[in-house]
């Protein structure tokens, strides 16, 4: 025969359970983002707030391509880091250089009748350094970085138009060098 006692003693039960299975779920909730590895922190060193780029040597024979690349690097810079571009050695806390050292260019697709190319890719090559003017050490040294970009003549692309596409590129691979390891 049930009790008063024992019919209350079910939901009692039921609304503890509920109030642990809670406070777990939240202890979990706030312990989770350092056990799986999440933070807040910035990608980016904190300790650089200014950056003076050099203009990229170009090694190859096909010119324009370190203007693109140092144009596109700048803009970078200044919309995806926290930092800023200064021109002058004594304002800047640290200096990226860097040297195109290969811009080849391939056939991706070949017309079946002609044997002629319907798409083009080009690929550009650069060797970049990243160094802390107050302390003098590499943040980023020697490290090469390749991008590419395809074009067809159908679409009224050519060379220009697809290297300056590889120097965005480029200039975001760049960017992602920037970012402290994890």
């Amino acid at each position: 025969m049930k009790t008063a006692e024992n019919t209350n003693e079910y939901p009692l039960r039921f609304i503890r359970i509920v109030v642990l299975i809670a406070a777990v779920t939240f202890c979990l909730a706030l312990s989770g983002c350092g056990m799986f590895g999440y933070s807040d922190d910035s990608l980016f060193p904190r300790d650089v707030a200014t950056v003076r780029l050099e203009m990229f040597e170009n090694q190859t024979f096909r010119r324009g391509t370190e203007y693109e690349l140092s144009d596109a690097l700048a803009k970078r810079i200044e919309a995806d880091t926290p930092y800023k571009i200064v021109t002058s050695d004594h304002r800047a806390d640290t200096v990226i250089s860097g040297r195109i050292t290969n811009i080849s260019e391939s056939g991706l697709s070949v017309e079946r009748e002609l044997g002629g190319i319907l798409e083009r890719e080009v690929e550009v090559q650069a060797v970049v350094n990243w160094k802390n003017l107050k302390t003098g050490q590499y943040l980023v040294e020697n490290k090469t970085v390749k991008a590419a970009a395809s074009y067809t003549s159908y679409q009224n692309q050519d060379f220009k138009y697809a290297s300056a596409l590889a120097a965005n590129k480029l200039a975001e691979k760049i960017i992602e060098l920037m970012e402290t390891e994890w």
